[in-house]
């Protein structure tokens, strides 16, 4: 059953190769004042010129997410996506790493990853409001990189305009590409492992609640 998902999930990926975007429409081109790692937004591209549609389904958008959307829309839509494909990688990651070694909290947390945080609460209940403050704080630095002040904001616009959904800035490698060509491909590169993450560990927690036993112990099963 587990082998079926798994190959279904990246399936799925190759089919759905641009989520939360449109088909594009006929529009005017914006001012070329707004350009960002290379992106110039124009209305009469797929999704306002943004990367992220790649064959052998490209412009892929069937509910129609961006159709008709303002650049501030398909900003915060893109911006919502990588936020969430990079929480997924790092999740997918955590399935797969969580359950095979046990360093932390005594190495009494084992099992199924999606009953984790629960076994951790039992141990170190503190460890939540930590976590709760951490996330705080990264979101917060987030915000205010890209994010409009609420009383600066005028109508639907929430994002800067000089800001490139999900460039907060953070680069420990050195992996981002000064070439904006090489940049989009890379950009690229980021939303499809995203996308696939946030399919994968959808089916993660779904096959693990199917039958309480951990994903590597369902593979090798």
């Amino acid at each position: 059953m587990f082998r079926l998902a798994f190959l279904a999930l990246a399936l799925a990926l190759a089919a759905s190769a641009s989520a939360f975007v449109a088909p594009s429409s006929s529009r005017t081109r914006v001012s070329p004042l707004r350009v960002a790692n290379g992106w110039q937004p124009d209305e009469s591209k797929f999704a306002w010129g943004l990367p992220g549609s790649i064959d052998p389904v490209p412009e892929f958008d069937p509910l129609n997410f961006a159709k008709d959307a303002s650049l501030g829309q398909m900003k915060r839509y893109r911006e919502a996506e990588v936020t969430h494909g990079r929480v997924a990688m790092l999740s997918v990651v955590g399935f797969l790493v969580a359950e095979s070694f046990h360093p932390l909290f005594g190495g009494q947390i084992i099992g199924p990853a999606i009953y984790h945080l629960t076994e951790v609460r039992k141990i170190t209940p503190e460890f939540f409001e930590l976590l709760a403050v951490s996330i705080g704080i990264v979101e917060t630095s987030r915000a205010q990189i890209g994010w409009i002040p609420p009383p600066e904001r005028k109508g639907g616009e929430f994002l800067r305009d000089n800001y490139y959904p999900g460039d907060i800035g953070f680069d420990p490698l050195g992996l981002k590409p000064s070439d904006p060509e090489e940049f989009a491909a890379m950009q690229t590169k980021e939303l499809q492992n995203g996308r696939l993450a946030m399919l994968a560990s959808m089916g993660f927690i779904l096959q693990e609640l199917t039958n309480q036993k951990g994903i590597l112990e369902n593979l090798f099963a």
